[in-house]
C-alpha cells in the first residue's frame, strides 16, 4: 500500500488514529497505577505528533479529494454526511487544542498527573473518533471512490505524497 492507492492510504491513517488514541488511554491509565515517568512522558510526545503532523494532513486530504468529490451527489445521504463530516472536522480541531494542552504539559514536565478537566478533555477527544471513521469508511469513502476518475484518483495521490514530502 501507497499513495497510489489513496483510499486504501486513507484507511491506513484511521488505523494509526486508533492506535495512537488507544496509546493516549494507556497513557492515561499509566499515571494513574505507575505515576509520571519517562515513557509516560514519551507516550505523551508521540500522541503529540501523531495528532499535529499526521492527523492534519489526513482531515486535508479529506477536504481537498474526498468530500469535493461528493459535492454533485443527489443522495441527500451523501451530502447529510459529508456536512456532518466537516463540522466533526472543527469540532475535533477544538477539542484537540484542549487535549493538546493537557499533553503537552505532561510531555514538558510541567505536571506530572492530569485535572479532572484535563481527563475530561481527552476523554472527549477520543469519544467521537469511532463514529467518524466509521461514517467514512462505510458510506462516504466507498461512495467518493465510486465518483473519482482514475484522473481524480492519480491527482489526488500526486497531491497527498507532495505535502508530505514524499519522493514524485
Amino acid at each position: 500500500m501507497g499513495f497510489d492507492t489513496p483510499f486504501e492510504m486513507l484507511e491506513a491513517c484511521h488505523e494509526r488514529v486508533q492506535r495512537t488514541l488507544a496509546l493516549q488511554q494507556r497513557l492515561r491509565e499509566h499515571l494513574q497505577t505507575k505515576g509520571c515517568d519517562a515513557s509516560a512522558q514519551s507516550a505523551a510526545r508521540d500522541v503529540l505528533r501523531y495528532f499535529d503532523i499526521a492527523a492534519p494532513l489526513h482531515h486535508e486530504d479529506e477536504e481537498r479529494h474526498v468530500f469535493p468529490a461528493l459535492q454533485a451527489s443527489q443522495e441527500p445521504g451523501i451530502q447529510a454526511a459529508v456536512a456532518r463530516l466537516q463540522a466533526d472536522h472543527v469540532a475535533m480541531a477544538g477539542r484537540w487544542a484542549l487535549a493538546r494542552a493537557a499533553l503537552l504539559a505532561l510531555a514538558e514536565g510541567r505536571i506530572t498527573e492530569f485535572s479532572v478537566a484535563q481527563e475530561a478533555a481527552l476523554a472527549a477527544f477520543s469519544a467521537g473518533y469511532a463514529e467518524h471513521i466509521g461514517l467514512e469508511e462505510n458510506l462516504v469513502y466507498p461512495a467518493a471512490r465510486a465518483a473519482m476518475s482514475a484522473v481524480a484518483l492519480e491527482a489526488m495521490a500526486q497531491d497527498m505524497k507532495k505535502r508530505r514530502g514524499a519522493p514524485a
